[in-house]
């Protein structure tokens, strides 16, 4: 049986941080499930860099259908957990599920893969405990709430931690998903 990756994500996703991983993981042979607040067809954002600009700039990206609600979700079904970023971590992150569904990847110590704001969705939790001494990278606006979860920021844009796999920005899919799909095994 083929192993099932589910891909954790809202309206607001960075396009790259979706397709990317979503069509690599099927590339590979696995099932690629992608999860969203409700079963919708999700709308991305593409974030760029622009010379002179201190952040990044949106644009609308391209539309992509999720496969199953957060509520529906029966985690153990799962091999690995891929979040990407994008606006989508910060308001999912409040919806009641995902705790549940982020504590069963990180204390069943499956692959996690967290890119760019994708870090936010961690907050949900609301116990430090569990990112004490683990070191994890991200968007570089995103340092603080690395440091919030009691974990160490990396600068490097790509940095294994155990199981957990993170990323700075789409630039460094390439890595993010070598790393991630090694772990897969």
């Amino acid at each position: 049986m083929s192993k099932k990756i589910l891909i954790l994500t809202g309206d607001g996703a960075e396009v790259l941080e979706v397709y990317y991983p979503y069509f690599r993981v099927l590339e590979a042979g696995y099932e690629a499930v992608i999860a969203s607040p409700t079963k919708k067809v999700l709308r991305t954002v593409v974030h760029d860099f622009v010379e002179d600009w201190e952040t990044y700039t949106e644009k609308p990206g391209h539309t992509l259908p999720s496969h199953i609600a957060f509520a529906d979700v029966d985690p153990s079904q799962y091999d690995g957990l891929i979040v990407p970023g994008g606006r989508a971590p910060e308001y999912i992150r409040s919806n009641e599920d995902v705790p549940r569904l982020l504590r069963h990847f990180l204390e069943a110590d499956k692959p996690i893969g967290s890119i760019c704001h994708g870090v936010q969705v961690f907050a949900a939790l609301k116990d430090a405990s569990l990112f004490e001494g683990r070191t994890l990278t991200a968007y570089n606006a995103c340092r603080l709430d690395v440091e919030a979860l009691g974990a160490t920021y990396a600068k490097d844009t790509l940095h294994v931690d155990g199981k957990l796999v993170s990323g700075h920005a789409w630039p460094d899919l390439p890595g993010f998903m070598r790393e991630f799909l090694k772990l897969l095994g």
